[in-house]
């Protein structure tokens, strides 16, 4: 189970207005249970994508760049995404190609409209051919719940229907008064495993009703990628098939977001950072195998790709990992896992480091305070904050990252997944 994650309830999200989803089990995978979702976008809803950086990417991927591209260039909307869990229609080559674009236009003809304003994703099983036809089947019977999904309940069945390994589903949601109109932001995400930046096995689905110009959309959903589903790992690989897809319906009643210089930009955006933060902190809480939730704060660097640099050290370390999971203060792994990524410029008698309240590194050495009842006591807690201070510069650059421990449970869901 996740480390202190309550799933959302149906109080807990808000519909968005221009956006309906519906989904069916086509046993892509043979679960009985909900395993293709269909998200349903008003017409002059805008999109906005941020993909995996792995050159090997699914077949899903290509296609989402391709559509993106020509949605953004023709200025034309994004009519819906399919979703299906149990196959990540990657390393299919030619024929998983054709399989993504088909599905396109299947959803295209039940919408009348272009397959270029369709985008479609997989999750699951990397190499195995995609059940098509399961897929293709479900479609309709998706397209028809739609009618009447659009509620806070459908957000709920959306999020368990791209689970995978998931052990629960993944929603957030927010709203803000813009104008003195309330604008809503609601998201579903689903990861746990193979969660690493740019992007991870991971699928995003974030839906605003905030009228806002493509040309803003899309660097804001990437600033906003970077502040949170970037800022996440569970264990170091990156997979082929991340996606995190922004709609922006247009559907409230409020003049849109033209310029970075609106004034109502920075309340709308913090409000939709919240909602990715959430969304990727569920992510690591629900790591496979996860015992502890671990936030990583580098501060003290000259810059912030500096300070990435050594939480992701930090966070990616297996002892530093094993240590958390066995609640073992053996703290000198996390000193170790620092100077793997420090700069060469980095005077260690400057750094100082804490877990939690507890100082244990101060200029350079063991803090004189120390002790391994201390470390212990913080080493035993569900959540942990490692907080290190680089003393690169002062009042300087920092970064945080999200992580979890690795536990014997990791090994088993990675070594049973395809059974």
């Amino acid at each position: 189970m996740p480390v202190c994650y309550p799933p959302s309830t149906v109080d807990d999200v808000f519909p968005v207005p221009g956006i309906r989803l519906g989904a069916v089990a086509a046993q892509i995978k043979n679960w009985q249970r909900n395993d293709v979702l269909m998200i349903e976008c008003a017409p002059e809803t805008k999109a906005a994508a941020v993909f995996t950086q792995n050159r090997f990417c699914a077949a899903p991927v290509l296609v989402d760049r391709e559509h993106l591209a020509w949605q953004q260039q023709c200025g034309k909307s994004l009519r819906a995404v399919v979703i299906n869990a149990g196959n990540a229609n990657a390393g299919t080559g030619a024929s998983g190609l054709e399989h993504a674009r088909r599905t396109c236009r299947e959803v295209a003809a039940l919408l009348k409209c272009a397959p270029e304003e369709v985008m479609v994703c997989s999750t699951g099983v990397i190499m195995e051919p995609l059940p098509i036809d399961k897929l293709l089947a479900g479609l309709p019977e998706a397209f028809h719940r739609c009618n009447e999904g659009g509620d806070a309940a459908a957000w709920l069945t959306a999020a368990q229907a791209i689970m995978t390994t998931d052990t629960v589903h993944k929603a957030a949601s927010a709203q803000v008064r813009i104008d003195g109109v309330p604008i809503s932001i609601t998201g579903i995400a689903k990861g746990a495993g193979m969660i690493h930046p740019n992007m991870a096995t991971m699928l995003g689905f974030i839906a605003t009703d905030m009228p806002i110009a493509a040309s803003l959309w899309q660097p804001l959903l990437r600033e906003v990628a970077d502040g949170s589903f970037n800022a996440v790992t569970v264990d170091g690989d990156t997979s082929t098939n991340d996606t995190l897809i922004g709609m922006a319906t247009g559907q409230a009643k409020v003049s849109p977001l033209t310029t970075s210089s609106d004034p109502r930009l920075p309340i709308f955006k913090e409000a939709l950072l919240g909602v990715a933060v959430r969304l990727a902190q569920a992510i690591a809480r629900d790591g496979e195998g996860a015992t502890k939730f671990i936030t990583i704060q580098v501060e003290g660097g000259r810059n912030v790709e500096e300070c990435r640099q050594v939480a992701f050290e930090v966070a990616h370390s297996p002892l530093v990992k094993t240590a958390f999971f066995a609640s073992d203060p053996n703290l000198g792994r996390i000193v170790c896992a620092i100077g793997n990524a420090a700069p060469s410029e980095l005077d260690v008698s400057r750094v100082r480091l804490w877990l939690d309240d507890v100082a244990v590194i101060v200029d350079g050495g063991r803090a004189s305070s120390y002790t391994e009842e201390a470390g212990q006591r913080v080493m035993n807690q569900p959540e942990i904050t490692v907080r290190i201070d680089l003393g690169m510069k002062k009042d300087g650059a920092s970064a945080t990252v999200w992580t979890c421990d690795l536990s014997y449970d990791y090994v088993s869901i990675n070594a049973d997944y395809r059974s």
